[in-house]
């Protein structure tokens, strides 16, 4: 395990020796060159690779932690700094996870923004958990900023793990349960590690918005919204739909009068007045998972997150025709969620059928 400085070097790429260690590469490596086996961008093991030293291992009874590490958000480095610049994110980001293994384990290319990582001995969940948090904590890998000429974009990522023999005992199986800890840690909110433990996260069902299709599920919030009379009902009835697809706790609004209110809890009522200072994007939308950053546009409001141990934040203003309703928020405590662009999508949509209402039916939210 690397103990230095954070950020890769000029040859990541492994060695013939490095991979001749493992008999499956060895043996690929009589009839074949190293570079047939890496992956030509990042210069790890390739995904066809990673999986055959898997299945090696399971056949040898060998013990070993699987793991999957999935970026937060890489589309949105994509957008903003170009594919280029993505592309030098994962070369950096590869060397560094190669470097932070060592000789305690092996990284490989998935596709895309994912990596696998194979580290054998890791028989039991205490041994994997406090591993991969190590690797977490360090910031050597992920949570960092990748320094590159031009930018410095901060990037986290989100891993599911899970172990050879204790959870599985073939490959399929055991890359279900890797990919459901995965999916855990999306819904969670990203930026987190999560390690399979069969009697938390047996019964996952992997039901993303992407996979029932965001028609689908806009159509859903639509009829949950129109069951109902009156907008602060129409909020309480599309409440536990948002707290089963999105994973949230609770659902809160304010009017025009910045009162904060909870759909769950009747009870809260806190003034914030400088709410409208939040640096609004395109005037609409607001999204954080380090609510420090209020502390000096908005210390009002961000007292009442901290009271509330808040730490990843959506607001979006309730608008029509430049007319201001009031401000719709998604306030998950005790977590560094990371805000999908369907997720905002679908709580802009909220926030739009919130305000024609409010303006047909002349109700406020104050």
């Amino acid at each position: 395990m690397r103990s230095g400085e954070a950020g890769g070097s000029d040859q990541n790429m492994y060695t013939k020796e490095q991979l001749a260690v493992h008999e499956v590469f060895r043996k690929q490596l009589e009839h074949t060159e190293v570079r047939n086996l890496l992956d030509p961008l990042t210069g790890l093991v390739a995904r066809p690779g990673m999986v055959a030293l898997a299945r090696d291992w399971i056949a040898q009874g060998k013990p070993f932690a699987y793991a999957i590490l999935d970026l937060d958000n890489f589309k949105f480095i994509n957008d903003t700094y170009g594919h280029r610049t993505g592309d030098e994110v994962l070369v950096e980001l590869a060397g560094s996870l190669q470097e932070y293994l060592a000789d305690d384990g092996i990284a490989g290319r998935f596709g895309g923004d994912e990596f696998l990582i194979l580290v054998p001995g890791l028989k039991t969940y205490d041994e994997r958990k406090g591993y991969f948090q190590a690797m977490y904590n360090s910031q050597l890998v992920i949570r960092r900023n990748i320094r590159l000429d031009d930018c410095q974009p901060f990037v986290t990522g989100t891993m599911g793990c899970a172990g050879f023999p204790e959870n599985a005992q073939d490959y399929n199986a055991l890359f279900t349960l890797m990919d459901k800890a995965l999916y855990r840690g999306k819904i969670k909110g990203r930026n987190c590690l999560i390690v399979y433990l069969e009697e938390k996260h047996k019964h996952i069902e992997i039901q993303r918005i992407a996979r029932q299709g965001m028609f689908t599920t806009m159509n859903s919030l639509l009829r949950a919204f129109e069951m109902v009379q009156g907008c602060r009902n129409r909020l309480q009835s599309v409440t536990p739909f948002l707290m089963d697809t999105l994973r949230v706790s609770d659902l809160y609004y304010m009017g025009t009068d910045h009162v904060l209110h909870s759909v769950r809890d009747g009870a809260l009522s806190v003034p914030v007045q400088d709410i409208e200072n939040l640096n609004w994007m395109n005037d609409h939308l607001y999204y954080t998972n380090k609510v420090d950053e209020l502390q000096e546009r908005c210390p009002g409001f961000y007292g009442a997150m901290k009271d509330m141990e808040v730490e990843a934040l959506m607001a979006l203003r309730i608008m029509l025709d430049a007319r201001e309703y009031g401000i719709l928020l998604l306030a998950e405590p005790r977590t560094q969620r990371i805000w999908q662009e369907d997720e905002c999508a679908l709580m802009f949509f909220l926030a739009k059928l919130m305000a024609y209402r409010l303006k047909l039916d002349g109700e406020t939210l104050s």
